[in-house]
């Protein structure tokens, strides 16, 4: 993981834990010239960023991250303590805050300055280049400054900052976080996304979630789910409903499924809308939009295979490659009725796009 943040003159960042997260984490501080220090006791961390103890990790630090599961940061932080100074700042990345601030303030408390902070994104969202990304930071009123510590190096490495007590973020978390995580689980669980020939629109933005779920560490799950102490009530309250809705619609006699009845389990729609063509004209902005953001994902990820190829001597153009992924694009588009030589040639500027990203 070599960058031009290993020469840079200030403290380095030190990350507890090199998993998934910490490891994606490092990569986003490295490339904006942040440098990075890190331990992990069971993960392998790249030799330019090692440090071979917690005392060698923590020695230069201003900020030390907590990157470890949310079940291993009190263990974290007590082994730690005894190495820190009252001048560091110690702030976890766990996606429940409740938690891990309890944690912080019996075990650091006002010996050691703490604040806690959330990342609302993850590896997938560094590496598709998303942005803006968002950071949840829970101000401490134990250390006024801690916060704005944090603010400081999130905004660094091009993070949006919200604040928000913890308690509130995990009740917000409990009906997004976890509630989404539930169903994802709940689908995996039945086999909903398995071989499925296509799937409408109304099931693709929850093929999206079941995704993400799947790239998720299990113990992000049970994060989530058992450790947010307003999760349990969320997702009863969500059963509750399906149970009502199921009954609902059990009982319902077959005579009595007329307009009437069908309005009785109408959804709520968004109101009325612009007359048709206008209509349809900001639909294809918003696709235009989604497909700009795209490419500016898929630039990042031209960029990051650029300096792989780079790092292992490699050339840019494999013809290969890309003549092995035109024709799985054409393929794709045979599958959804779309013409082959058409979604070929988008490829092929896609294709030419990236390569000059990648030898810039």
């Amino acid at each position: 993981m070599e960058s031009p943040a290993n020469r840079s003159e200030d403290p380095p960042i030190a990350i507890v834990g090199f998993g998934h997260f910490g490891r994606a984490l490092s990569e986003l501080m490295l490339n904006a010239g942040v440098a990075v220090r890190a331990w992990d006791p069971t993960g392998t961390v790249p030799s330019n960023i090692r440090a071979e103890t917690p005392s060698d990790l923590v020695a230069q630090a201003e900020v030390i991250v907590v990157a470890t599961p949310v079940g291993q940061i009190r263990a974290a932080i007590t082994r730690l303590k005894p190495l820190l100074s009252n001048d560091q700042l110690v702030l976890d990345v766990g996606s429940v805050k409740v938690g891990p601030v309890r944690a912080m303030t019996e075990v650091l408390g006002a010996d050691i300055e703490w604040v806690g902070t959330h990342p609302l994104f993850g590896p997938t969202n560094i590496a598709r280049g998303e942005r803006p990304l968002r950071v949840v930071v829970c101000p401490n009123p134990l250390h006024p400054t801690a916060a704005e510590r944090a603010r400081r190096l999130y905004e660094r490495i091009g993070c949006q900052v919200i604040e928000q007590a913890e308690t509130e973020h995990d009740r917000v978390m409990a009906r997004t976080h976890a509630m989404a995580f539930f169903i994802a689980k709940g689908l995996i669980d039945i086999g909903a996304s398995e071989d499925l020939p296509f799937a409408p629109p109304s099931f693709q933005a929850l093929g999206q979630t079941i995704e993400s779920v799947r790239g998720d560490a299990s113990h992000l799950f049970l994060a989530i789910e058992r450790d947010n102490p307003f999760a349990a009530e969320a997702r009863q309250a969500l059963l509750d409903a399906l149970s009502r809705l199921h009954g609902q619609l059990e009982d319902l006699e077959p005579e009595a499924a007329g307009p009437d009845m069908s309005q009785a389990f109408a959804i709520p729609d968004l109101g009325d809308r612009a007359p048709e063509l206008m209509e349809t004209r900001d639909l294809i902005d918003q696709v235009d939009v989604e497909i700009v953001q795209l490419l500016v994902q898929r630039g990042h990820l031209a960029n990051r295979a650029g300096r792989i190829k780079s790092d292992g001597g490699r050339s840019v153009r494999d013809p290969s490659r890309e003549k092995a992924l035109l024709e799985q694009r054409r393929q794709w588009a045979r599958e959804r009725g779309l013409s082959e030589e058409s979604v070929a040639d988008i490829f092929s500027a896609i294709l030419r796009f990236s390569r000059r990203l990648q030898s810039e």
